[in-house]
Parts: C-alpha cells; structure tokens; sequence
C-alpha cells in the first residue's frame, strides 16, 4: 500500500480480500448505500456455516450463506472499510437507533470535555432507551456540586439538541465522572456505564423524576 493511500484512509480497515462477498446493511437486511452505517455481513471459503448442535444461535448469526459479524462499518467509494460501533452497542430510541460514537465524537468536539461514554438507559414509561452520557471535565474546570452538576447537565443538553437530531438528544442526562472505565485497549467498558446509568435512573423515577424527551 502507498504512503500516500494509507494517509487518505487513517482509521479504516482496510478492503475486502480475494474469495470473500462482504454486504453493508440496515436493520431489515437491506444494503446501504456508499458512506452510509451498516452491519458488516461476509462471506467466503473460511467464514463459518454456523455453530455445531446449535440451530438457535445459528439461526441468529447466519443469513442465506452470510455470517452477520454484529460490526457496523461505513465504506468509500473505493471500497475501503471502518468500523464505527456494535449492533449491541447501539441505542434503541423509538424504532431509532442511536450509535453511541456518534454522540461520543461530537461532545468530544465540546471546549469543557475530555472524554465521554454514552449508553442508553431504559424508561419503563416511554417503553424506550435514552442516550445518557458520562463525560470527563478539563481540570479545573469544574465545581464538584450538585448545583453545578445540574447547570452543565442542562447546557449540555442543550449544545447537543442545536446540533443533533431530535431522537439522538441526550434524554438520560449528563454525568460528570473523573474517568470513563476502559479495557487495557482502551475500548470503553460501556457495561459499568450502563449499570450505573440505570440504576440511577430507577431511583429518580422512583423519587417522581420525570424522563426527558
């Protein structure tokens, strides 16, 4: 590969080899369009037919011949591949789906955070998830209050709500946290965030909160 063409596609994958069939698609299996989010089903002579004794899990993870990989990824125009989220990973907002690095890439473009971790949370009374983020302040940037903790949670609601769409504004709130746990690789471990999240949520509902929109 030329320096050049490495340096034009930093952060991708890299292109389909000889002898596979790779498809890119949405929630009803149908193939997305160039640039668009969609799950990476492959196919080929070392792609597995399925799991011995197991027609369950088989039938969750095959599709005609195609091994459903639960990896979203965009592709170029020539053909390069990058992996953006995971089918599990994704929010489920009311037949939405909200990729938790999509929020996660644009708070990270905020002047006050540093880091940030966003999972969905879910509310029994909408009968839907909520994107919730955890964020990580510049030192000294803040106040450890709860004062302030309500302030930056509604400023950044609404930075978030003037730039994204309605269905991908943070309904679960924003929580300030000294680190967001991450694996030895550095991938977020969005379960501690998930957990957390949610049980904080129950005991606001519990108390007479009311969920955000």
């Amino acid at each position: 590969m030329k320096g050049a063409e490495r340096g034009e596609h930093y952060g991708f994958i890299g292109r389909l080899l000889p002898t596979y069939d790779a498809r890119l698609v949405d929630d009803e299996g149908n193939d997305v369009a160039t640039g668009e989010r969609g799950e990476l089903w492959v196919r080929g002579p070392s792609v597995m037919a399925g799991y011995y004794k197991n027609p369950a899990a088989t039938a969750k993870t095959m599709h005609d011949g195609w091994f459903k990989t639960g990896d979203v990824l965009i592709r170029d125009e020539a053909g390069w591949y990058k992996v953006v989220d995971r089918v599990k990973e994704l929010i489920k907002y009311k037949g939405f789906q909200v990729p938790p690095a999509e929020l996660e890439a644009l708070l990270l473009t905020h002047p006050r955070i540093k880091d940030v971790g966003v999972v969905g949370v879910y509310d029994k009374s909408q009968a839907t998830e909520l994107p919730t983020a955890f964020v990580c302040l510049a030192e000294g940037d803040w106040e450890d209050t709860p004062e302030y903790r309500r302030a930056f949670d509604k400023e950044i609601q609404a930075w978030v709500a003037a730039r994204a769409a309605r269905h991908k504004r943070l309904g679960g709130g924003v929580h300030i946290v000294p680190e967001i746990p991450k694996s030895a690789s550095g991938k977020i471990l969005r379960r501690f965030l998930r957990d957390r999240a949610q049980k904080e949520h129950d005991e606001k509902v519990a108390g007479g909160a009311t969920a955000r929109l």
